[in-house]
């Protein structure tokens, strides 16, 4: 299994500040996550001089707190730090008890999980209005640049002046590394063989936990199928008979996938306008090296050259919004808009000025043409569109429209 060196740098990432503060206002605090993405070393980093460190793992520990519950919370009492909390979902109840009888001491518990589904249904049961529930997903391109507190493009006029320029070769060595804190604090690390191990780990105790699945085989087949088809309209038919699978257990393997943060699913954005759009989701990856290992890419020429190299920038632009979102503490406000005339925009994001239209270009050379999507659905939604952005790789930024502008993805 892949793991976290104690020699690695320690990374700033943006969720700190969201965790400090949620710390200070609920009771507990839940990190939830993929595997590897950093959870421990943040909590450790941030509250670990002050907190006790418990990890569930180990079947000696889950055993001791599921032999005696209030026993074993007495030994590790607050403030303390229970990681892979899903190992040990029988505590939960114990712990409110324990935060029932103080409800004004904040932040006795910090609790990680990397399975969403499982643990959320046992949080919502017993610890609602308790808890904070953060996501921390792998490195931005921000955090990775050491500028994890930095805006987007539309909320400061002055985000990209502020950039550290990144050229093409290198931006796409790194969209192939992907963003766990691993493989970024270890750049000769061969990223291929690491994505292997956590894949590997991954369909042996996230998938088999989540639901059993007695072809692992088979499932890893879906996880590349699915690959081939990121950034792309989701037919779960056309998926399902590709793989000699049956719909409902296309659709019960892409919820393993969502609810371990390996996948995200994007909604079209919808109002009641009176014409028909497209209502089938994109799905995409949450980290792009996973994308790339799954899909067989391991040079960054190929990658970006290939067929799925706007795949790939696609996704880079959708992880580094939802990134920033989620590390606020704030569901993502994101969906693609897709008309049945074929008009599209890659991302919508709804935000507090307005909507604001994204389209991804893998051309270094973003021409006014490239606008023709946002001018679109600048047109359609006019009382609600802002300003649009036409995101590239490469280092120009000039107006292609009255009210789109090109945007250099370092900058975003």
């Amino acid at each position: 299994m892949p793991s976290t060196s104690n020699s690695s740098r320690y990374i700033r990432r943006s969720l700190e500040a969201t965790l400090r503060k949620a710390a200070g206002q609920f009771p507990a605090v839940i990190l939830t996550g993929p595997r590897q993405s950093g959870k421990t070393t943040l909590l450790q980093h941030v509250f670990g001089r002050r907190y006790a460190y418990v990890s569930l793992e180990p079947p000696d520990v889950r055993a001791s707190a599921a032999a005696d519950p209030r026993g074993f919370l007495a030994e590790h009492a607050p403030p303390v730090m229970f990681d892979e909390i899903q190992y040990a979902p029988d505590l939960l109840p114990y712990i409110k008890e324990i935060i029932d009888a103080d409800r004004n001491r904040m932040g006795q518990y910090l609790l990680t999980g990397s399975q969403n589904l499982l643990m959320m249904e046992r949080v919502s049961e017993t610890l609602a209005g308790r808890t904070a529930v953060l996501r921390l997903l792998p490195l931005s391109h921000r955090e990775i640049l050491d500028l994890p507190d930095a805006p987007l493009a539309w909320e400061s006029p002055r985000r990209g002046q502020k950039s550290k320029s990144v050229s093409k070769a290198r931006l796409w060595e790194g969209f192939l590394r992907g963003g766990y804190p691993e493989l970024v604090a270890h750049p000769r690390r061969d990223a291929s063989l690491w994505q292997a191990g956590y894949v590997q780990t991954y369909l042996e105790r996230d998938v088999r936990t989540l639901r059993q699945i007695a072809d692992l085989s088979q499932f890893q087949l879906f996880l590349r199928a699915l690959a081939a088809r990121n950034a792309q309209l989701l037919n779960f038919t056309e998926l399902a008979r590709d793989l000699g699978l049956s719909v409902n257990t296309v659709k019960n393997w892409l919820s393993i996938l969502e609810a371990s943060y390996q996948i995200m699913i994007l909604r079209p954005y919808f109002v009641n306008t009176g014409k028909r759009l497209v209502k089938t989701p994109k799905v995409y990856f949450t980290d792009i090296g996973t994308l790339c290992y799954l899909t067989g890419l391991q040079n960054p020429k190929h990658a970006a050259a290939g067929p799925m190299g706007g795949s790939i920038l696609e996704t880079a632009v959708l992880m580094e919004i939802v990134k920033t979102y989620y590390h606020r503490g704030m569901e993502p406000p994101v969906y693609f808009w897709r008309t049945s005339d074929g008009r599209e925009v890659d991302i919508v994001l709804d935000g507090p000025d307005g909507l604001v239209p994204i389209e991804v270009k893998l051309s270094a050379t973003p021409t006014p043409k490239m606008a023709a999507g946002i001018l679109s659905f600048q047109n359609e939604f006019p009382n609600r569109s802002t300003k649009g952005y036409v995101v590239h790789p490469g280092e120009v930024s000039p107006p292609l429209g009255p009210n789109v502008q090109a945007l250099p993805f370092f900058c975003l």
